[in-house]
């Protein structure tokens, strides 16, 4: 899953109630916005079709998130199509065009990019579709939500930056004054792709709350990654061989994935499980390490319950066009903290 300081800080969050089978989610409480930054969108009066446009669509998370709107889809009686927009910032556009010349009622986008952001509002607007967001921020008015007016922001579903960030920290704090570890001899990492706004929101979360549950003394190293096992696995490797005298580590991150590589990364240089922490944020590659049986360096995980915004992010779409209900600013799903002897009674899917 993806998403730097970037990510505009938006009020505390307040409960929302749907009354279908998704139960709890939060609001930001911003003021509704039923445009979407667009142009208004009539009710719709027959059957209301859905293009559903994901980033990375073969992940973990976005194929749990694929399967809670077709779900929620199948309940409402919605004609749903899902999109794997890979991480192809071009194939948005042109999808999101497709979608609307085959008659679409409304576009949920999880862009690869936010830069497509205005060209996705401007085609959207034109052909007065609805448009909503699932994970990452997109403004109508530029390539940067970090920068951009309140009223120009897309409404979108998906999970509070911030509060997920400190659950990460949070408990990477715990797991650290549980070590006993010299501040001095360990270094912390934030893994994350820099340019995506919602990964900076966490991982900026996760320092403060580290810090201030008790990491102060403890240098943090901010690693560039592409959001992939693989990139944060080269990364972080790179960053462990230019620091020798490093005894201990902890790691944090945008999702699972820079977690993973971090942990790796630190088994192929020599270091044993109970010299890193590691805190993953999606729990669907944490897991695979605690199935193993074998010790790990995962010792806990954030559980983002992908399907659980897609159902939302449905239902949000439907009431729109069905009734012409407001669609709130943001609203989020729940998460729950995880470790090895939690995460088989959570609901956490590990294949």
């Amino acid at each position: 899953m993806s998403t730097s300081p970037h990510r505009r800080t938006v009020p505390a969050a307040t409960c929302l109630l749907l009354t279908l089978a998704l139960s709890t989610a939060c609001s930001t409480g911003q003021k509704s916005s039923s445009s979407g930054a667009g142009a208004p969108v009539a009710p719709v009066s027959g059957k209301i079709s859905m293009t559903y446009l994901q980033k990375q669509g073969d992940q973990e998370y976005f194929v749990g998130e694929a399967a809670g709107a077709k779900a929620r889809a199948a309940e409402l009686g919605v004609d749903l199509k899902v999109v794997n927009l890979g991480n192809d910032a071009n194939k948005t556009v042109s999808e999101v065009r497709s979608a609307i010349a085959q008659k679409t009622n409304g576009l949920i986008v999880v862009v690869p990019d936010p830069a497509v952001g205005p060209q996705v509002v401007q085609a959207a607007r034109d052909a007065k579709v609805a448009l909503l967001t699932s994970d990452d921020q997109i403004c109508a008015t530029g390539p940067d939500p970090a920068g951009c007016a309140p009223g120009d922001m897309v409404p979108r579903i998906g999970f509070s930056g911030e509060q997920m960030g400190s659950e990460v920290g949070k408990r990477a704090a715990e797991e650290f004054g549980r070590s006993k570890w010299n501040p001095a001899e360990t270094r912390s990492i934030s893994a994350w792709k820099q340019d995506v706004t919602v990964c900076t929101s966490r991982v900026k979360s996760a320092k403060a709350a580290f810090l201030n549950g008790g990491g102060t003394g403890v240098q943090n190293i901010d690693v560039a990654t592409d959001n992939t096992p693989t990139g944060a696995q080269d990364r972080i490797a790179a960053v462990v061989t230019a620091n020798p005298n490093v005894k201990h580590w902890v790691v944090w991150g945008c999702n699972d994935e820079n977690v993973q590589g971090g942990v790796t990364a630190l088994e192929n240089a020599g270091f044993k499980a109970d010299h890193v922490i590691g805190v993953g944020l999606g729990a669907y590659l944490a897991c695979k390490n605690w199935g193993s049986g074998k010790p790990s360096g995962m010792r806990a995980a954030l559980f983002i319950n992908g399907k659980d915004v897609g159902a939302l992010a449905v239902q949000t779409l439907y009431d729109r066009l069905k009734s012409g209900k407001e669609m709130p600013a943001e609203a989020f799903a729940p998460t729950t903290m995880v470790d090895a002897a939690t995460f088989r009674n959570s609901g956490v899917t590990c294949n």
